[in-house]
């Protein structure tokens, strides 16, 4: 059994308020989260059209595009990541308009970063309440209790670890680039050309593959392409 107490989740974060962003950026990643920071509207709307994110933390009002027009044009999109808006804003009126514009939540400022991170976990487990576990052949993940099963055995892993094995069994049996690992495991300024997906994938390696010689051996590396969970 594979387990985590700390899942590591994506957060893109919208704020034109560069102190805040930076004081919600730092708190985030003390907390475990990996966090990108963008402070222009249409710029995020890009970014969240393209890029795959557990949490998107939306400012209502944004330079060039704002924040009810992002939610409005994602959800058009059929792209129904939780979504917390902000707001200096805190009249009813705001706030259903918010909502009815797609958000799942709406936090006015200010805010104690309590709040916020109370509200971004309530977020993350109402989409992973209905979750079913996934599975590869004997290997078993469990996403609303973060445990996985390879017959039986218990075996302790990092949160990077887990965040890299739970991207690869929602990918199962598909070539993953690098550069995908990196977007999702990470924030985007980190350094894809370094060894750390390499070393977390040997260490995923040693523990659901070699740590189980009768079993199918399931994390392969595609030479010049990527890697790929597959039985």
């Amino acid at each position: 059994m594979i387990f985590a107490i700390i899942v590591l989740m994506r957060i893109l974060l919208v704020e034109d308020e560069f102190a805040l962003a930076h004081t919600i950026k730092t708190g985030l990643e003390d907390e475990k989260f990996a966090v990108d920071v963008i402070h222009q509207g249409k710029e995020a709307f890009e970014q969240a059209s393209v890029e795959e994110y557990d949490v998107i933390i939306l400012d209502r009002m944004l330079p060039e595009m704002d924040g009810i027009a992002i939610c409005q044009e994602l959800r058009r999109q059929k792209i129904f990541t939780p979504m917390l808006m902000l707001t200096a804003r805190d009249s009813a009126d705001e706030k259903v308009e918010g909502l009815d514009a797609g958000a799942d939540d709406y936090l006015a400022k200010p805010f104690s970063f309590n709040e916020l991170l109370a509200r971004i976990r309530s977020l993350i487990r109402r989409a992973t309440t209905n979750e079913t576990k996934l599975a590869m052949d004997s290997l078993m993940v469990d996403p609303k209790t973060h445990i996985v099963t390879r017959k039986g055995k218990d075996i302790i892993v990092t949160a990077k670890e887990y965040a890299l094995l739970e991207f690869f069994m929602r990918h199962p049996n598909q070539i993953v680039t690098r550069e995908q690992i990196t977007s999702h495991v990470w924030d985007y300024e980190h350094d894809s050309m370094s060894n750390t997906i390499e070393v977390l994938i040997k260490r995923l390696r040693e523990k659901v593959d070699r740590a189980f010689p009768k079993e199918k051996q399931l994390l392969h590396t595609i030479r010049g392409m990527g890697y790929k969970l597959t039985a």
